[in-house]
C-alpha cells in the first residue's frame, strides 16, 4: 500500500460535507492557541479558577478571541450541521452547532450587558465552554481522521492499471502515441511486450501471453492470438500484438468495474454511526428541554430567570465527552489492529460486526494456499509413460503463471524431466491450453472440454479424484485422451478454526469458487462449511453478495480485481493482504499476513471496540441525560437547581473517564 500524506486527505464531516485534512489540522492548532488566553481570562460556568487572570478590559479581549474562534474554528461544524438539517437528520454537527451558537450569542449579550449597561447581578458568559468545546471537537475529528482515513481510493487504484498513452496505428502502418483519453473505439493500437493493454480490443495480428489477473483475481497468463479479445488493464507478455479497440471510457470492462465499486461505496457510505445517532437523540432532548424550561420559567418567574436557565440547558448539552468518546476508542483500536496485522480503513465496519449474518469467502487464497500440488498422474496410452504425459503437459504450460500450470511445471522439475515450450500455443477460455509439439497438436484441457467434444473418459475416476479435492486436467491429442493430472490445493491451517469461530458467533460461512462442485464440496467439508457456491464466473460474486444481503448483513473475504466490487458492496469487506491493490483499496479491513485467523482477531477486536464505544457513549451522554433536566429545573419544586460549577466539574470528569476507558481496550490473541 502506498504511504499517502494525510495532510491532503478529506473526511466526511457530516452527511456529505467534506472537510480537508490539512484545513482541519490547521484549524485545531490555531483554535488551541486562541483558546489558551480565553481559558485564562474567562470563568468556567461562572466559577473563577485559581489560575485565571481577570482584569479590566479582559472581557472584551475574551469576546474578540471568542468571536474569532466561533466563526473560524466552528465553521466546519456549522457546515456539517447545515448538511444534516438539509437531510432532516440532525446528529453530532447539529448538537455542537446548537451548543456553541447559543453560548456565543448569550456570551456576547453578557459582555455588553455587564460592561456597557452594568446590569446587576452580572450575567455569566460561556466563552470558556465555547472555546473548549470547539477545540475538543476539532481534536476528536482530527484523531478520528488520522487513524481511520482511507489509505487510498479503489477507483484511483483501478485507474493506475491503464497506461497514460496508446500507440495508434494508421492505415499506412505509421504509429503515433496519443493520450488514452483521446483513444476511440475502432482505432488500431500496437501493444508491445511488457506493456499494459490500453483498452478492450480484438487482436488483428500477432500473439502473446497476457496476464489477466484483472479478470481472475489470480496470476494467470493466457495465450492470446488473432481473433481473441484482450481487456484494458491486463499486461501483455513477451509478444507484440496489434489490436482493434472495441471498448474504451465508460464502455470498457475496467470502467464497468469502477462503476460497480463507486456505486457500492456510495451506497455503504450512507450508514449512520452510533455516535451520530446518540448525538441526534441528545439534540432533540436538549432542544425540547430548553424550550420547555424557558416557557415554564417565563410563566412562573420572568425573562431574567427564564433566559439563563434555557441557555444553561443548551450549553450543558454541549458534547465535550461525547466528542472524544468514539475517536479515542477508534485511535486505540486502530493502533492495536495495526500491531496485529489488521489495517482498518473504514471505522463503520467495526460497528456493524454484531449485525453480520453471512461470511462469504473465496476458496483459493482465502481458505486454501493457492499452491497446487500434483497428487495423481495417470497415463491412459501405452505409447506414453506417466513421465511423458507430464513432460508434454509441462511443454504446453511452459511460460504460464496460472496456479495449475505452476503445479505441473513444479512436478516436472521435481522429476528432472526435460521439455521445451510448445509452438503455436493458444488458450481457449474455460477449456484449456493447446499447442504443437514435434508436429502433433496436444491440449491440456478441463473435463468441460471432454464433455463438449464427447470424448470418452473414466467418469468414476474423475469423481473419485475430484471428491478428494483435486482440480483435474487431461492431456489430449486430437480425439484421444492420453492421461490426466489431479492437483490439490493445500488448505490453510487456520481455515477450519475460522469457520468454527464464525459458526459460534452465529455467522453462516459460505464458500465461493469457480472450481468444480466435487472439489468445492471436498474443501468445504474439510473446513466445516455447508453452504457452497461453485462454478462461479467472476461477475457472479457481487450478485451473490446482493442476494445474501436480502437475508442479512454480509461480510466478504477475497482478493483480486474481480473481488473489488464485492468487497465494496458487502457490509464489511476484508481483503487478503497478498491480493491485488484494487481489492485492498476496495476493502474495509486488510489482513496483512493473509492468515484466516486474523479474521477471528478482527471480529473479536470489533466487538470489544463496539463495547468500549457504547460504554464511552453512555459516560459521555449520561452526563447530558442527567444534567439537562437538572439544569432545566426539574427539581426546583424541592429547592434544587444544578449549580453550574458542579455541572462543569462533572463534565470534566466524564471527559477524563472516557479517555481512560478507551486506553483499556485490548485485543485477544488467537492460539
Amino acid at each position: 500500500m502506498s504511504n499517502m500524506d494525510m495532510s491532503h486527505m478529506d473526511m466526511d464531516m457530516g452527511d456529505g460535507h467534506i472537510m480537508h485534512m490539512g484545513n482541519l489540522k490547521r484549524k485545531f492548532w490555531i483554535s488551541l492557541i486562541l483558546t489558551i488566553p480565553v481559558v485564562l481570562m474567562s470563568p468556567m460556568m461562572g466559577m473563577t479558577l485559581p489560575f485565571q487572570w481577570i482584569f479590566p478590559g479582559s472581557d472584551w479581549i475574551v469576546a474578540i478571541l471568542g468571536t474569532i474562534l466561533f466563526f473560524y474554528g466552528g465553521a466546519p461544524f456549522f457546515s456539517g450541521a447545515k448538511a444534516e438539517l438539509q437531510m432532516k437528520r440532525p446528529a453530532m454537527m447539529t448538537l455542537i452547532s446548537m451548543g456553541v451558537g447559543v453560548a456565543y450569542i448569550y456570551s456576547i449579550y453578557a459582555v455588553i450587558a455587564n460592561n456597557l449597561f452594568h446590569v446587576t447581578p452580572t450575567v455569566n458568559n460561556f466563552f470558556w465552554e465555547l472555546s473548549t468545546l470547539i477545540v475538543i471537537m476539532l481534536l476528536g475529528h482530527w484523531i478520528e481522521m488520522n487513524t481511520v482515513m482511507n489509505a487510498g481510493s479503489a477507483v484511483e487504484a483501478l485507474g493506475k492499471l491503464l497506461p497514460q498513452d496508446a500507440h495508434v496505428v494508421d492505415d499506412q502502418g505509421n504509429t503515433t502515441d496519443i493520450q488514452l483519453s483521446d483513444l476511440q473505439v475502432g482505432q488500431t493500437v500496437a501493444i508491445r511486450a511488457g506493456e499494459q493493454v490500453p483498452a478492450d480490443a480484438l487482436i488483428l495480428d500477432g500473439s502473446s501471453d497476457v496476464n489477466e489477473s484483472l479478470v481472475t483475481g489470480e496470476s494467470k497468463a493466457v495465450r492470446k492470438t488473432v481473433g481473441d479479445q484482450v481487456i484494458g488493464g491486463s499486461v501483455n507478455g513477451t509478444g507484440t500484438i496489434t489490436a482493434k479497440v472495441t471498448g474504451t471510457g465508460d464502455s470498457g470492462y475496467l470502467a464497468q468495474v469502477m462503476k460497480l465499486i463507486k456505486d457500492a461505496q456510495n451506497s455503504k457510505s450512507k450508514s449512520e454511526n452510533l455516535a451520530d445517532r446518540v448525538a441526534g437523540w441528545l439534540f432533540y432532548a436538549a432542544l425540547f428541554a430548553g424550550i420547555l424550561a424557558f416557557i415554564v420559567w417565563l410563566t412562573v418567574a420572568d425573562l431574567a430567570v427564564a433566559l439563563p436557565v434555557a441557555v444553561a440547558v443548551f450549553v450543558i448539552a454541549c458534547p465535550h465527552a461525547l466528542g472524544l468518546a468514539v475517536p479515542l476508542v477508534v485511535s486505540r483500536s486502530t493502533a492495536l489492529a495495526a500491531q496485529n496485522g489488521l489495517l482498518i480503513r473504514n471505522r463503520n465496519a467495526m460497528e456493524q460486526v454484531k449485525q453480520i449474518n453471512f461470511a462469504l469467502m473465496d476458496k483459493t487464497g482465502t481458505l486454501t494456499m493457492g499452491e497446487f500440488k500434483v497428487n495423481h498422474l495417470v497415463s491412459f496410452d501405452t505409447q506414453h509413460s506417466e513421465d511423458e504425459v507430464l513432460s508434454l503437459m509441462a511443454s504446453l504450460e511452459k511460460g504460464s503463471s496460472h496456479p495449475l500450470a505452476t503445479g505441473i511445471l513444479t512436478a516436472a522439475a521435481g522429476k528432472d524431466l526435460t521439455f521445451t515450450a510448445a509452438t503455436d500455443t493458444r488458450q481457449e477460455t474455460g477449456m484449456g491450453q493447446f499447442g504443437t509439439i514435434a508436429g502433433t497438436t496436444y491440449g491440456v484441457v478441463s473435463v468441460n472440454y471432454l464433455d463438449q467434444h464427447q470424448l470418452a473418459y473414466d467418469h468414476d475416476q474423475f469423481t473419485k479424484f475430484a471428491a478428494e479435492g483435486n482440480s483435474i486436467s487431461y492431456l489430449v491429442a486430437g480425439d484421444t485422451v492420453l492421461g490426466l493430472v489431479a492437483q490439490g490445493d493445500q488448505i490453510k491451517p487456520a481455515a477450519a478454526t475460522l469457520v468454527a469461530s464464525l459458526k459460534k458467533q452465529g455467522i453462516t460461512p459460505v464458500m465461493l469458487t469457480g472450481d468444480n462442485q466435487e472439489t468445492a464440496a471436498k474443501v468445504a467439508a474439510s473446513v466445516g462449511i455447508d453452504d457452497v457456491q461453485a462454478r462461479l464466473l467472476p461477475e457472479d460474486k457481487e450478485r451473490l453478495v446482493q442476494q445474501y444481503q436480502k437475508d442479512g448483513k454480509v461480510l466478504f473475504i477475497g482478493d483480486g480485481v474481480n473481488d473489488a466490487p464485492s468487497l465494496a458492496r458487502a457490509d464489511i469487506g476484508i481483503a487478503i493482504g497478498s491480493g491485488t491493490d484494487v481489492a485492498i483499496e476496495s476493502a474495509d479491513i486488510i489482513l496483512v499476513s493473509s492468515d484466516p485467523a486474523d479474521v477471528i482477531q478482527f471480529l473479536d477486536l470489533a466487538r470489544a471496540t463496539h463495547r468500549k464505544m457504547t460504554e464511552n457513549l453512555w459516560w459521555g451522554a449520561g452526563y447530558n441525560l442527567i444534567a439537562i433536566p437538572l439544569a432545566a429545573g426539574v427539581l426546583a419544586p424541592i429547592g434544587f437547581m444544578l449549580n453550574p460549577m458542579v455541572g462543569a466539574v462533572v463534565m470534566s470528569l466524564s471527559t477524563i473517564i472516557v479517555a481512560i476507558n478507551a486506553m483499556t481496550l485490548k485485543i485477544k490473541t488467537v492460539a
